[in-house]
């Protein structure tokens, strides 16, 4: 299969060889939506965390005498239903983590990449560099390119401080290292811009063995 490859410019320069085991299958939606409730579980802290009657500061001495007071009878300050007292069944410090096999979590970013290829929301580049950090040239850049929709993700073959600097005070724009291309942000964002550095990334990591 084929794509169009562009350059800075927004012109485009000719075509690309994309591999169908990458961008031609058919998405996998359960797995994706596997993959996607793992991230958001894995991105969870779990440090909530509250008293119970056993933690929390107060007398354990019995408030008043159990008979003849005419009042109903009563324990402990620190009692769950006294105001500052302990909480009951409350959450308590835990991992949420959840485990996914390499095999279903690539599926599942295959799925997304060809989700996005099918509805040509995935945009080739030759090359993608800027001399400097500057927001104003990236935007220009953006705007040469036949975005879809409003928030941009990009990819980017190798780190580089001045596509991520200048791209740092767009916020619908974000960028990521293509070994790192992840079904929630391909979810999220409406259009890839995927250089041929990047391709060749994720074509190594996902690619067939």
């Amino acid at each position: 299969m084929e794509a169009k490859l562009y350059n800075q410019a927004g012109q485009a320069i000719g075509t690309l060889e994309l591999q169908d085991y990458i961008f031609g299958i058919e998405p996998n939606i359960p797995v994706m939506h596997q993959a996607v409730i793992r991230q958001l579980a894995n991105a969870r802290l779990g440090t909530h965390s509250t008293k119970t009657r056993g933690e929390v500061r107060g007398s354990t001495r019995k408030l008043y005498r159990q008979k003849g007071t005419g009042r109903a009878r009563q324990g402990a300050i620190r009692a769950p239903h006294h105001s500052g007292g302990g909480v009951v069944h409350g959450p308590k410090p835990r991992k949420y983590t959840k485990a996914m096999p390499r095999k279903m979590r690539r599926l599942a970013v295959r799925s997304a990449l060809s989700a996005k290829y099918a509805e040509n929301q995935i945009i080739f580049l030759d090359d993608l560099s800027l001399n400097a950090p500057k927001t104003k040239d990236f935007l220009a850049l953006l705007k040469n390119l036949p975005l879809v929709g409003d928030k941009t993700l990009v990819a980017l073959g190798e780190k580089s401080d001045n596509i991520t600097l200048s791209a740092s005070n767009l916020p619908n724009v974000k960028t990521l290292l293509a070994a790192y291309l992840n079904v929630r942000d391909l979810l999220t964002y409406d259009t890839l811009i995927l250089p041929k550095s990047a391709l060749s990334v994720v074509e190594t990591i996902l690619g067939k063995k």
